[in-house]
C-alpha cells in the first residue's frame, strides 16, 4: 500500500565514538536543515548515548525526571516531544555542565517542537502518518515496493484523486481534496537541491490498472516516464512471471545520512502504519529489496515496458 494511502483513512544504524559526558559530550547541531521529526530522533539518540556513557539505566533516568522507564525509551526514540525542563534535568544527571553544550541541546528541543509544514493537514490524516511525512522529508534514500499503485511521490493529481475518492472524483469531499493536496506537497522534496534518491519497484500489474480511467492512466504513465529521466529517480518493474516471490505486500525503507538516525521500514495497512527500526527487521527488508532488484527488469527495460503499456492503453 502506498505510504499515506489516504483512501483507507477515516474522514475526520549504529554510532561510534560515544563521548564521556564528564569529558564534554558532543551536542547535536541545531543548524542542520532537518524537520522536527528528524530533530527529535537526533536529540533522543544523543541523550541515549549520554545516558549509556554515564552507565545509567532508563529506569534511573526516568526516576530523575519523575517519569517512567517507557517514557525515557520513547524520548530516546524521538517518538514524543521533549520538554526543556526534562532535558535540562537529564543533562545534569548525565554530567553535562558546559553551558554552551546545554544551550545547544535546549535550542534543538525548541526546534524539534516547531510544527512541520504537514501539520496543517492534521485534521485530514491519522496521527500515525505524521511521523512518516517527517521522516520522508529527512531521508537521504527512499526505497519502496508497490503492488497496486504507482508510488505516491510519483502520482499525478488526478491519479491521486481517483485513489482518494475510490474512483468517484466528481464526489470528492473536503477531506479527500486535502489529502490530494498533502500528497502533491510531499512531492516537492524530489525537486530540492538535496533531493533524496528514490528507488521504486512496482509490479507489472500497476502498468495496466487503469486507475481513474484511460486518460488519467496515460497521463500517469507519462509523468513516471518523465520523472525517471531525472538521475535521482529510478523505477523498476517486476514482470508477471517473477511477481510475488520477493515480498508479500508493499513496504518502504527510509535511509538517512546522519549516523544518529537508524534506517526505518514502514508498512501500512488499512488501519495503521507500522514502523520497523529493529536491526533484524531492517535486515529482512533489505534482503527483500535485494531480491526485488534481481527479479525486476533493469531501469531501461522497465522504461520500455512503461512505453509499451502507454501505447497499449
Amino acid at each position: 500500500m502506498t505510504p499515506g494511502s489516504e483512501a483507507s483513512w477515516p474522514t475526520g544504524p549504529s554510532t561510534t565514538g560515544v563521548p564521556s559526558p564528564r569529558a564534554g559530550a558532543q551536542a547535536p547541531d541545531p543548524s542542520d536543515d532537518k524537520g522536527p521529526t528528524a530533530r527529535r530522533m537526533i536529540l533522543g539518540s544523543q541523550l541515549r548515548r549520554l545516558r549509556e556513557a554515564a552507565e545509567l539505566s532508563r529506569a534511573e533516568a526516568g526516576y530523575h525526571i519523575r517519569a517512567s522507564e517507557s517514557k525515557i525509551s520513547r524520548l530516546e526514540l524521538g517518538r514524543v516531544k521533549f520538554k526543556g525542563r526534562d532535558v535540562e534535568d537529564l543533562l545534569t544527571l548525565y554530567g553535562v555542565q558546559d553551558e554552551t553544550q546545554r544551550l545547544t541541546f535546549l535550542d534543538l528541543v525548541e526546534q524539534s517542537s516547531q510544527p512541520g509544514w504537514w501539520q496543517k493537514f492534521n485534521d485530514y490524516m491519522p496521527r500515525w502518518f505524521d511521523d512518516y511525512v517527517g521522516l520522508e522529508e529527512a531521508a537521504a534514500r527512499i526505497q519502496t515496493y508497490e503492488l497496486q499503485f504507482f508510488p505516491g511521490l510519483l502520482q499525478t493529481r488526478e491519479y491521486a484523486r481517483a485513489i482518494m475518492t475510490h474512483g468517484l472524483p466528481e464526489h470528492a469531499s473536503e477531506a479527500a481534496d486535502a489529502r490530494v493536496r498533502l500528497r502533491m506537497r510531499r512531492q516537492r522534496l524530489l525537486f530540492r537541491p538535496d533531493a533524496p534518491k528514490l528507488w521504486a519497484v512496482i509490479d507489472e500489474s500497476v502498468l495496466y490498472r487503469p486507475i481513474g480511467g484511460r486518460d488519467v492512466h496515460r497521463a500517469q504513465l507519462d509523468q513516471v516516464l518523465e520523472l525517471t529521466s531525472m538521475p535521482h529517480i529510478t523505477v523498476q518493474v517486476v514482470p508477471y512471471e517473477r511477481s510475488g516471490y520477493a515480498a508479500e505486500g508493499s513496504f518502504t525503507l527510509l535511509r538517512f545520512s546522519e549516523p544518529e538516525l537508524p534506517n526505518i521500514g514502514y508498512v501500512e495497512h488499512i488501519a495503521a502504519g507500522v514502523y520497523l527500526d529493529r536491526a533484524d527487521d531492517v535486515e529482512l527488508i533489505g534482503r527483500a529489496l535485494d531480491r526485488l532488484a534481481v527479479d525486476a527488469e533493469t531501469p531501461d527495460r522497465s522504461r520500455q515496458m512503461m512505453l509499451k503499456a502507454r501505447a497499449d492503453s
